[in-house]
């Protein structure tokens, strides 16, 4: 099992919208990111900018594929795309703006 983290912002104004619609998340698209193998998936909002973790079992990039290739993921994404800021600041070869991590205490 791997914690995985990373950051996205948000459009100026959009996070009331991106709560409210967190706050009931289509069943069919929590049933995909358990099937790919996420789990303890959190994301955390400060003004625009969000924080996601979760734990996932295997590869995150191989896990991903799976997510960005499935239908529902894909409506998701549409629905979603309104909240975000085209510049995630993600770097050379990274999907999403990845951290690393530097201490845990299990």
């Amino acid at each position: 099992m791997q914690r995985i983290a990373f950051l996205l912002r948000l459009k100026e104004g959009m996070g009331a919208a991106y709560d409210r619609d967190h706050a009931a998340v289509w069943p069919e698209m929590l049933d995909l990111l358990k099937r790919v193998g996420i789990s303890e998936y959190s994301i955390f909002r400060r003004d625009e900018l969000l924080f996601l973790y979760m734990h996932i079992e295997g590869d995150f990039d191989a896990m991903w594929d799976k997510i960005d290739e499935d239908p529902v993921n894909l409506r998701w994404q549409r629905a979603m795309g309104e909240y975000f800021v085209s510049d995630h600041g993600a770097g050379e070869g990274e999907r999403f703006p990845m951290m690393r991590e530097v201490f845990y205490l299990p």
